[in-house]
């Protein structure tokens, strides 16, 4: 197969360290940013990353430009806005998203067509200091994908694990989404909430109760929309993560940005609403972000 195009459309934490990635690996990259932005955009890519420094020469645009492979890779919030920067999407084979939450996949599919989206997740702490500097600061980046994305992506992910990335190809859609939903929610909240990081969170009784309580909250949601998910094994994994380690709704609350507390926290509370399950833990948390969250309100996840 010839050497995939890729474009990243969202170039901060995630997307800066998967447009770097590639590059380095010998991909065509090209960095879509916003028209006002494109002439003071850095020609190349910074990434600070356990995997290893580099510093790699991309191309820009202000449009997403004909390629196989789009990675969406902004906000949640900011999903719509972005989208006037794919002006032909009938020249882009699949579309890559790796937002938090679930329900953009349902937009994209219905904007796009569904055959063209390939369900994505990934676990990373990784984070844009500067326009094109990027600080990947987990030892991890674990990227899970749809099995549909398989034939079109297959060497571009055994590429990436050759460099330190974990990759996965999931068959089940729900179980795909869900889990990171399972795992990335309750500890977003409390990291936010409380405003500690990981070990912070984790060693307090008290907030590591609530924690808790949230996780088997989002489970039960999980299974009853179809997941196979284990409170028992998002444990023990939030039991191997850095000390040190924060969510990026704690660094947005943190930086008087608007959180992404609908896409994170939403499909919890308004998959609880279909099947009638009880998630105190879950909105208590809510409330407690929206108390700490700037002043505009408009996006309340319920």
């Amino acid at each position: 197969m010839p050497a995939l195009r890729h474009a990243i459309l969202g170039v901060g934490g995630v997307g800066g360290l998967i447009g770097a990635s590639l590059t380095r690996l010998g991909a065509s990259v090209a960095a879509v940013v916003k028209p006002q932005s494109l002439a003071s955009y850095p020609e190349e890519l910074k990434l600070e990353s356990p995997f290893g420094n580099i510093q790699v020469s991309v191309a820009r645009s202000a449009e997403v430009p004909p390629v196989d492979v789009l990675w969406i890779a902004v906000k949640a919030t900011q999903l719509q806005d972005s989208l006037v920067a794919l002006t032909r999407p009938e020249s882009i084979t699949a579309i890559v998203p790796l937002l938090n939450g679930i329900d953009h996949l349902d937009f994209l599919r219905n904007k796009y067509g569904f055959e063209r989206v390939i369900p994505a997740t990934i676990a990373v702490e990784s984070e844009r200091v500067a326009p094109g500097h990027i600080v990947h600061r987990s030892p991890f980046a674990i990227l899970n994908v749809s099995s549909a994305g398989r034939p079109l992506l297959g060497s571009t992910l055994e590429q990436l694990q050759q460099i330190g990335f974990e990759c996965h190809f999931v068959d089940d859609e729900a179980a795909l989404m869900w889990t990171k939903i399972v795992f990335l929610a309750p500890i977003a909240l409390a990291t936010t909430v409380f405003d500690q990081p990981v070990g912070g969170v984790m060693s307090n009784p008290e907030w590591k109760v609530q924690w808790e309580s949230c996780v088997r909250e989002a489970c039960a949601v999980a299974r009853a929309e179809g997941a196979k998910v284990d409170a028992n094994v998002v444990f023990a994994g939030m039991s191997r993560a850095p000390y040190g380690m924060r969510s990026s709704m704690q660094k947005d609350v943190g930086q008087g940005k608007p959180p992404e507390l609908d896409a994170i926290a939403g499909p919890i509370l308004r998959g609880a609403a279909r099947h009638g399950i009880e998630v105190r833990a879950t909105k208590a948390l809510v409330d407690a972000v929206e108390a700490r969250r700037p002043s505009t309100r408009s996006e309340r996840a319920s």
